[in-house]
């Protein structure tokens, strides 16, 4: 069973920055495709950057593309959420999920991520 352990959100202003840290266990990290997910009280899960098991790959939506960068670090069981020059919007609970998956390659589709973290709170002020 993988266990992911969110960390690193806040309280912080428009147009400031947190960087958001994931660990897992479990599993070889490596070959795991992991993924951030937001979500606001009421809404839908909203997916927010994914990266594959090398690192190489990385995608985000066009509402944070340019503000957040996805990293990790297998050796030490680690992703990280960079986010910069935030807005209000982007107030949610965070959220690592993850999948294992023999090729090199992560995904927007939330159905695909078999493993949830418990989330940490960003909240943006304006």
């Amino acid at each position: 069973q993988v266990q992911l352990t969110e960390s690193g959100g806040g309280l912080v202003q428009a147009g400031g920055s947190l960087k958001l840290s994931c660990t897992g266990s479990g599993m070889p990290f490596d070959r795991l495709h992991i993924g951030w997910v937001r979500q606001v009280l009421g809404k839908a899960r909203e997916w927010v950057s994914c990266i594959s098991q090398s690192g190489i790959k990385t995608y985000y939506p066009d509402s944070v593309k340019g503000r957040f960068t996805m990293s990790r670090d297998n050796a030490k069981n680690m992703v990280w959420l960079q986010m910069d020059n935030l807005e209000p919007e982007d107030s949610a609970v965070y959220y690592c999920a993850a999948s294992p998956n023999t090729v090199d390659y992560c995904t927007s589709r939330l159905s695909d991520y078999k493993y949830w973290g418990q989330g940490t709170q960003v909240t943006v002020s304006s």
